[in-house]
This record gives C-alpha cells, structure tokens and sequence, in this order.
C-alpha cells in the first residue's frame, strides 16, 4: 500500500514540534536548576528571610486579634449609649416637675411618684454604668461642662460651677451628655462714686 505523502510530513512535522517542546522544557529545567543555588550560605540566607516574613507576619496577625477584640469590647460597652441618651430628657422633665411641685400645694402627691419614677430611672442608669457628672462648685472642664453663662459671685471662685442648669451624664468613661452650668466669673467689680 502506498503512504500518504501528506500524512508522512504531517507525522514529521509533529515529531519535529514534540522534539523543539522537550529541548526547550529540558532547557528551562536545567535554567532553573542553575537558577537554584545549592550554596549553604544563600540556602540560609533565603531561609532567613522566609522566617523574618512568617514572623511579621505572625505579628501582624496578632496585632488586628488584638484591635478587633478592642472593638469588639467598646461596642458591647458602648452599646446602651443611644438609650440613655433617649432616656436623659425625661429624667431632666421629671427633674423639672419635682422642682415646681413645692410650689403647688395639691402636688404632694404627685411629686412622691415623680420623685420614686427617677429615683427608678436613675438606678437603671446606673446599673448600666451611666453616672451623673458632679458639677456644682467644681472647677468648669470643657471636656464635662458645657458653659451656658458666666456671671459674677462672691461666694465661688472665678472659674467654677455655680449654678447646674441641665444635669450631664457620663457612660463608663465617655461623656453621654456634657452638663450645662453657669460659671462663675469671679467677685463683682465694686463701682466707685
């Protein structure tokens, strides 16, 4: 039977293909083999480095565990905060009402429940860490005080609380709401004739 002259150069052609394939991953092996040192010294170099690597990075990962659990925490500690800051206007109502009631003398009772609702309400607060910032005669700290007006007095030295006007609250640490006070601006300056 004859061959197929086509199908003999297609088979040479091929065989041609599959040698140039093998010479250049022959080729390739033995660049990369002579790329790899086999000298003791860039052996322990590279293991060096590799071991700096692992260690930053184990630092690394140490480093975000400890942040996230940072957060994590301030956000359990901080989570009743927009709840007390709801609560907070109608302690300062309550507070108002029991202010007025002695003016009134029908409000006796009355001004019992109010007094029992925020002594109530205030306890809560205060199970959940929130506690009243002392203002009254206390030297006036932006951080904790917001100052609404200064005015002079005899009695209280320049610079401190005189009057409360809207009691503020502190979270753990964290100023929920800043209290707003009258400071005093020192004694009153005496006119002369």
């Amino acid at each position: 039977m004859p061959s197929n002259p086509n199908t003999e150069d297609e088979q040479a052609s091929a065989e041609l293909e599959t040698e140039a394939i093998a010479e250049a991953v022959q080729s390739a092996c033995e660049a990369e083999e002579a790329a790899v040192s086999t000298d003791p010294a860039d052996l322990e170099a590279d293991l060096a480095a590799e071991k700096d690597r692992v260690l930053r990075l184990q630092a690394e990962m140490e480093n975000l565990r400890s942040r996230t659990a940072r957060e994590v925490l301030n956000e359990r500690r901080y989570a009743p905060l927009p709840l007390i800051r709801d609560l907070l206007p109608a302690i300062d109502n309550m507070n108002r009402a029991i202010e007025a009631a002695p003016q009134s003398e029908e409000a006796d009772q009355m001004l019992e429940g109010f007094e029992l609702v925020r002594q109530l309400m205030v306890g809560i607060l205060k199970q959940h860490q929130c506690t009243e910032i002392e203002a009254l005669g206390e030297p006036f700290d932006p951080e904790i005080h917001e100052a609404i007006l200064q005015q002079p007095s005899d009695e209280t030295p320049a610079n401190h609380v005189i009057q409360v006007t809207e009691a503020g609250y502190c979270l753990h640490d964290r100023v929920v709401r800043p209290a707003k006070v009258i400071v005093s601006s020192g004694p009153a300056e005496s006119q002369s004739e």
